[in-house]
């Protein structure tokens, strides 16, 4: 193999590595839970998306700040909105937000 398809290889290799973990959590004070995944990317950030049992949609983006510490935002479709961040092991973790409302949302995620 070339060098040009090597380094071709390795790059698309790079750029395609993620790890999607299920998220469980709820609101506190609140009967509303919710699921879904989040996805991290080779890069530190990623992205995530979870439905409550209520029919709402949230979608966010983050970052991992430092090597096991991560923020983000989240919008959900019935206008909430908010930032969150979490402590990770790199397989699970648990974190925390604040929706617009003044709700505030605990999570897991990870196996």
């Amino acid at each position: 193999m070339n060098k040009t398809a090597l380094i071709a290889l390795v790059a698309s290799t790079l750029t395609g590595c993620s790890m999607t973990l299920p998220i469980r959590g709820q609101m506190q004070n609140s009967d509303e839970t919710f699921t879904g995944v989040a996805t991290g990317y080779l890069d530190g950030g990623g992205d995530l998306k979870i439905v409550s049992n209520k029919g709402v949609t949230c979608q966010g983006n983050f970052v991992y700040v430092t090597d096991r510490q991560g923020r983000g935002i989240f919008t959900c479709d019935d206008k909430r909105t908010g930032p969150f961040e979490f402590v990770s092991t790199g397989r699970r973790g648990t974190g925390t937000g604040e929706m617009s409302n003044g709700d505030r949302l605990i999570f897991t995620f990870g196996n």
